[in-house]
């Protein structure tokens, strides 16, 4: 089992396998929380890529596209894609055996514009990876998650509003409640309105309010009072609308499984918000359904560090003072994507 743990790494950090663990109401040691721990379906899949084996993945892929999960597709794409990253043999042969296979178009839709963010001809990059995103996208009429990525390459391409309507009304055909979609939707109106975090946060509130009350769209709102808080510009937004949007994620949460690595993005972002709402209590509770796991969103967006981030505060959060965390919780990093 150490052998096979060690080939995730920098994927899972701590002893325990991604196993859904138990609830738990005391504090957890440092070595027990698991950063970005997979969960039971991707967990084999990326311990197959890293002996060189792309099949699982592939199935895995062509399983969440057959049966229309489209909120797991995304993740695990995202996740895939990061691990090719890291490790491209494993892609590089899959790509080969089937360079037609819309699953590996999606990865590698996503891995060429996670490639394209990091560099600073970020504009010409993606203009070069626009004939792939395509591709993608014509893979299967009915999955939204190449929008997702359309979305996201139209805000790193800088355009303009109308072309972004046009890729938004296509998403929204094919899955008017894709959190993936509105995440990127959200990202794009706050990079073109900057400062206009009241705007974000109406969209936002407009789109959980659509959605069915155990859609991952309900955490919409918590995102854009993240961005709010992060930013440090613009007018102030009134208090109540920062606490229902915090409240909504939190009813979110209480209906997913708890200690779960599903849901673990959302509870750790949750936590941040309601930690600079100084809502301690509220915190606390999602601390014992978040469960060990930690994960790199909303810390690396303020240390190189998120996992030993994420410790500190949970720390921090639990002292007998209960009053959390001025040193750790800063502003969000530039580069975000």
């Amino acid at each position: 089992m150490v052998d096979t743990m060690a080939l995730l790494l920098p994927f899972i950090r701590g002893p325990r396998t991604a196993r859904t663990a138990p609830p738990t109401s005391g504090p957890l040691a440092d070595d027990e929380v698991l950063l970005d721990a997979p969960d039971a379906r991707l967990g084999p899949a990326l311990v197959a890529a890293a002996r060189g084996d792309h099949e699982p993945a592939a199935a895995l892929l062509a399983a969440t596209r057959a049966a229309g999960e489209w909120e797991h597709r995304d993740r695990y794409t995202a996740r895939l894609a990061a691990f090719a990253h890291a490790r491209p043999e494993w892609f590089d042969s899959w790509r080969s055996a089937a360079p037609r296979d819309p699953d590996g178009l999606l990865v590698d839709a996503q891995l060429r514009v996670d490639r394209a963010w990091l560099s600073p001809a970020r504009a010409e990059l993606l203009r070069e990876v626009s004939p792939l995103v395509t591709a993608a996208a014509h893979g299967d009429d009915r999955d939204p998650v190449p929008w997702r990525i359309a979305l996201d390459h139209a805000r790193g391409s800088q355009a303009g509003p109308k072309y972004v309507e046009e890729l938004w009304e296509a998403a929204m055909r094919r899955a008017p409640h894709h959190y993936g979609c509105h995440v990127a939707a959200l990202r794009y109106l706050a990079s073109s309105w900057h400062g206009s975090h009241l705007e974000c946060l109406d969209f936002a509130d407009r789109a959980a309010q659509d959605a069915p009350a155990d859609s991952l769209v309900q955490a919409l709102p918590v995102r854009a009072v993240f961005a709010y808080l992060t930013d440090g510009c613009g007018p102030e937004l009134p208090r109540a609308q920062l606490d229902a949007a915090a409240d909504r994620a939190a009813a979110l949460s209480a209906l997913l499984p708890a200690a779960d690595p599903w849901p673990a993005e959302l509870r750790n972002l949750l936590t941040y918000v309601l930690v600079r709402l100084e809502r301690t209590p509220d915190a606390l509770e999602q601390l014992r359904l978040t469960g060990p796991y930690a994960t790199s969103f909303p810390w690396d967006r303020f240390s190189d560090d998120p996992l030993g981030h994420c410790l500190r505060v949970r720390a921090e959060l639990r002292t007998p003072s209960g009053r959390p965390i001025s040193g750790h919780l800063g502003r969000v990093r530039s580069g975000d994507h």
